[in-house]
This record gives structure tokens, sequence and C-alpha cells, in this order.
């Protein structure tokens, strides 16, 4: 099991190996550019670190041999006050160390996560659905999550490692001149301890944390959907509470057991370090005494090696440990890095669309595919959208109709075959300006917590025309709910920011949606099912008023109610991933095809007289 977890985490498409010295760059490169500070207080760290850990040891070497010596109570004193200023400036740069470095790191931490969230904002849409792209995306959120861990462990990683250096070279010089074989004792056993567990840090990645991206996903889905208010009313009116309860039980379970694995691993670890640096702290100390016995060292160099080896030890221990610490945290930059990376070269490439008084859309032969899905979501579909032209697009659901309206938009490209806009290949122009041509309004409606205007322009305060936001909201059928409203256009929505925050009912935030597409004035409308939460009746009128105010624009009313096809120029059934019928309302009826029997069945909704000739012909 473990080397099939292994074997599947290596054929990740999207995971690199960049290497810790590339890592290492990479995090330095990314302090310094967002806080030059770091170029200042780094120093400081490296010079105060040795000062700071050594500065006494000595002051009590040379103590003692000023008090079993000749000199007399003036040098010691004129000793004390020179080891006390260099100790009073070195603790006061120290001190200033501290307390600037470490809110630099976080800072610098929480501009990579905004770089990684704008990243994913700027993915291709087709991407999000690709469980590749969002585990990848998954370990990156994990990479930058905490303070000890991916990159700002790294940063912090890299500035313990020079601070540590810097202490052990001193410590190498001072305890060069004891003995060099017991040194090296010392540092064969440091560093064996270090391989040791940089072994067992690469082995838990593999075999513990990197198999569990799944279950992030998994985990902060169920914690959103248990605490999200819109699955409040589900949960307790079909009881789902236990059923949900058990679930949430069985993937903590997975998570213990992976804890448990990963305890026992460095349980053994630990216990092997510990005998091993015992067992040389021994042999050190048992050599100082026996030269001082023999009178082969002075009492105060006694004393000057026997703290200065506990300091070295202690640090040369943390240096081997910043470097395991690198490693492991490198191979979390790694999976970093590997998100940031995916589409690297992304650039909004291409030509402006145009400026045309019309547009009208081919599809040519377009066949699309979902990733690693084996059977097509649109088959071989051959369709054309003429300037001014009302198209409705009916299908049962399931039937391919968002899945043609997503590859219009240009959210996802084709698996095969091409679309062309006005007899050009989509792909020659650039997403920002081909969105700009569109005004879209789905059935799922995403209230964002901005007030009214901005929630109708989507666009920044200063950008926002209020008047012209009211109007809109008014025309799509939202001016009653307007007037209740404590703030009028400019209040809240959602309770997120602000407390005294308004949500909205399903059919309030579809009459929103509406009012963007209004606002946007865009030369082509889409209409994604988004009066699914009104009746019938309501849906008529709505898609008919609605109708009448974009005027002459491009529009295409996805539905799988009929409710806007009799006054759309032409009418297209989908199903199964394929259009099956295309013509006018009238000639489909006339067909009596499978559009034919779902207008009989819907008709009842739509026709005033139940026995008029319409419907009798159908």
């Amino acid at each position: 099991m473990k080397k099939k977890e292994i074997k599947e985490e290596n054929k990740n498409p999207l995971h690199k190996d960049y290497g810790v010295l590339s890592n290492t760059r990479y995090v330095l490169k990314a302090m310094i550019s967002h806080n030059k500070w770091f170029l200042v207080l780094i120093p400081i760290g490296v010079i105060c670190a040795p000062v700071m850990q050594y500065l006494w040891t000595f002051i009590s070497k040379f103590v003692i041999d000023m008090i079993t010596g000749e000199k007399g109570v003036e040098s010691l004193l004129w000793l004390m006050v020179m080891f006390a200023a260099i100790q009073m400036v070195s603790t006061m740069l120290n001190t200033y160390y501290y307390s600037e470095i470490w809110w630099r790191y976080i800072f610098t931490r929480f501009r990579l996560m905004s770089e990684k969230n704008a990243k994913v904002m700027r993915l291709d849409f087709q991407h999000l659905e690709n469980s590749d792209v969002m585990d990848c995306y998954q370990k990156a959120g994990n990479a930058c999550g905490g303070n000890t861990n991916g990159v700002e462990g790294m940063m912090r990683a890299v500035v313990d490692l020079l601070m540590s250096a810097a202490v052990v070279t001193v410590g190498l010089i001072i305890l060069g001149t004891m003995n060099i074989w017991i040194v090296l004792l010392m540092l064969v056993v440091c560093v064996a301890n270090s391989l040791y567990t940089l072994h067992i840090q690469k082995k838990s990645k593999k075999l513990i944390w990197d198999p569990l991206a799944n279950w992030w996903r998994r985990d902060n889905y169920m914690r959103d959907i248990t605490t999200n208010f819109d699955s409040a009313k589900d949960i307790r009116m079909f009881g789902l509470k236990d059923w949900l309860v058990e679930k949430l039980q069985v993937m903590k379970k997975e998570r213990c057991d992976a804890q448990v694995r990963n305890a026992k691993m460095w349980y053994t670890s630990s216990i092997v370090a510990n005998v091993l640096l015992t067992l040389s702290r021994t042999v050190v100390y048992v050599w100082l005494i026996y030269k001082t016995v023999q009178g082969e060292m002075t009492i105060s160099n006694f004393s000057l090696y026997l703290a200065s080896a506990t300091t070295f030890y202690d640090y040369i221990s943390k240096l081997l440990n910043s470097f395991t610490t690198l490693f492991d945290c490198s191979r979390q930059v790694d999976d970093f890095r590997s998100f940031m990376d995916f589409e690297k070269d992304y650039a909004d490439k291409g030509e402006p669309v145009p400026v045309c008084d019309s547009y009208g859309f081919e599809f040519r032969n377009v066949s699309f595919k979902y990733p690693k899905a084996e059977k097509y979501a649109l088959k071989n579909l051959s369709i054309t959208l003429k300037a001014g032209e009302r198209l409705a697009v009916v299908g049962l659901n399931g039937a391919g109709k968002s899945t043609f309206i997503k590859l219009l938009l240009r959210l996802y490209e084709p698996t095969e075959g091409e679309i062309l806009l006005n007899g050009v290949n989509i792909n020659t122009y650039s997403k920002k300006s081909y969105y700009s041509v569109f005004a879209p309004v789905f059935q799922d409606v995403e209230l964002f917590a901005f007030p009214l205007a901005e929630n109708v322009s989507m666009d920044t305060p200063e950008a926002t025309d209020k008047q012209r936001a009211e109007k809109c909201l008014v025309d799509a059928g939202f001016g009653e709910k307007l007037k209740e409203l404590p703030n009028g256009i400019s209040t809240e929505m959602l309770k997120v920011i602000h407390d005294d925050g308004v949500d909205l009912s399903g059919g309030e935030k579809q009459k929103l949606a509406l009012a963007r597409a209004l606002y946007k004035n865009a030369p082509v409308v889409v209409l994604d099912e988004p009066t699914a939460a009104l009746d019938a009746l309501a849906e008529s009128k709505l898609y008919g008023d609605f109708d009448k105010l974009i005027g002459g624009k491009t529009a295409v009313y996805i539905s799988h109610r009929l409710s806007s096809t009799q006054f759309c120029s032409n009418v297209a059934m989908f199903k199964d991933g394929e259009m099956v019928e295309y013509g006018t309302h009238e000639s489909l009826l006339e067909s009596g095809g499978a559009y034919a029997e779902m207008f009989r069945i819907q008709a009842q909704y739509y026709v005033d007289d139940p026995e008029s000739e319409v419907f009798a012909g159908a």
C-alpha cells in the first residue's frame, strides 16, 4: 500500500522537485522582494548570535585567570565594564532583531498566499474541475498555512541556519584549541542524527502527509457543509446529523491513523538521537575532567571548554536541525512552486475583440470531454448563433446545455472542433476581451460581501454608477425588495463582514443576477437557467420582460422549462450531449419529436387555452 501511494504521488503530472538550493534562493528572493529590511536584520542576527552565546563564557575564563593570577581589582573592574558594554549593545541589537523579524516572516507568507489566491483565480475555469490541479492547490495551501512549515518554515530555517553556522564557527575555533578529535566526534554524532532525522522527515511526507492531500479537500468540504447556513435546513429537516457525524468520524479516524503512524516513526528517531547525544557528551565531560585532574588544563580553560562544548553541542544540533528542517520545508515549497508554476507562462494573449455592430457565433463539429471522463459531455455539435438572434437551448438536466454555454463563454476549450466569432476562431482573441462580449446570468448566483450597488456593477466603489445600478435592479423586478432594504442601494450584503448585512432569497438573487447582466450592457446576453427558483408563470413573465429590456442584443436562453421558446428565433433541443432537434418553435411542434413531447407536458403552464390549436397541434 505504501509503495502504491508513493508511485501515485510521483505520477502527479503537476508535481516538480526543485531542490533545496533552488528553493532557498526562491524564499530569499521572496523575503527581500516583499520586505527589504531583511537585508539589515539578518546580518544583525548573524553577528549577535555568537556574541550572545560566548561572551559570558569568556568573562568566566578571564575572571578566574585574574583571581588566580596577579592582576589587581582595577583590571578586573575594567574587564567587567568592557564586557558589560559589549553585552548591553548586543542585547539591544538582539532585542531589536527579534522584535522586528518575526512579523516580517508572516507578512511575506501572507503576500505569497495572496499570490497563490490570485493564481487560482487566473486559472482557466476548466482546471478547477481537475482533481490533479485541486490536489496541487491544496498542497500549496498547506505549504503556506503555518509559521513553521512550508514557505515560512523555510524562511525561518534559512536564517536560523546562518545564525547557528556563526555560533558553530566560533565554537570550532575555541574547541579546536582543545582537541580536534573530540570536536570531530561531536560533529560525527550530530551529523548522523541529522541524516537519520532527514530520512524520517522524507519518509513521513511521502507515506503520511502527501496521501492526505485528498483528505484535506474532503475535510474542508465536510466542515463547510456541516457549518454552512445554506445546508442547515436540509440537515435538520432530513435528519442528516447522525449520518454526517458518522462520515466525519470515519474521516477523522483516517487522519488519526495517519498521525499514529507518524508518531511511531518519530518515536524511534527520538530514542536513537538521545542515546547518541548522551554518549558523546559523556565522553567530552570525562575527557575534560581527566585533563584537569592531571594538571594538563587550567581551571579557567576547563570552564571555557566546558561551557563552549555545551553551547557548541546545542548549536551544531540546531545547525543540523536547520538543515533537516530546510530539506523538509523545501519539499513543501516544491508543492507551493509546483502550483505557482502550473501554467506559469499563462498570459491573456491574443488580440482584442474588434468592436462590431453585431456578433455571431458558429460551432463547427465541437466535442468536449471533462478531465479524466470517459464519456463526451458534448458530441459533434454544429450550430450557428446569428447576430441579434434569440436562441432557446432546452433539454432535461444533464443533456449538455450548461456545457454548451461554458464552451460558448470560453470557460472550457473544445476537446475537438472549433468555435468562431464573426468567422474568426475565438482563440485568436484574449480571454479578457472575449469575456467582455458577454453578460451572463447563471443558475447559481453568488452574493459577495459588498454593498448591493457593487454586487450589481461587479466593480469597485469608485467605478460604480449607483443610479444606473438602482435602475437595473428595478428593471429586473427587484424594485419592491430594494424599498425594504435599510440603506437602499448601499445596503451591505451578507453578514460575513458586516453584522447588519442582508442575505437574499433564491428568487431575489436571480433578479439581482439579471440586474448584473443589464448593468454590464454587453452585446451578447446568456441566461443559464437563472429562474429555477421561480415558478413557471413567474419565470415566463420575467423572461418576457427581460427580453424586451435587452432590445436587439444577441441572446441565449437555457432552460429545461419552455418559458423562453415562443419568443426566441430558434430552439435547440439537447439530449445526452447531442443536439437532437433544431428549428423554430412552430416547426418543432409540427415535427412531433422530443421537443413537441416536452412542450405537450409543459404547455399547460405557458398557454392560456389548453384546447388551443397550438396545444392541439403539439
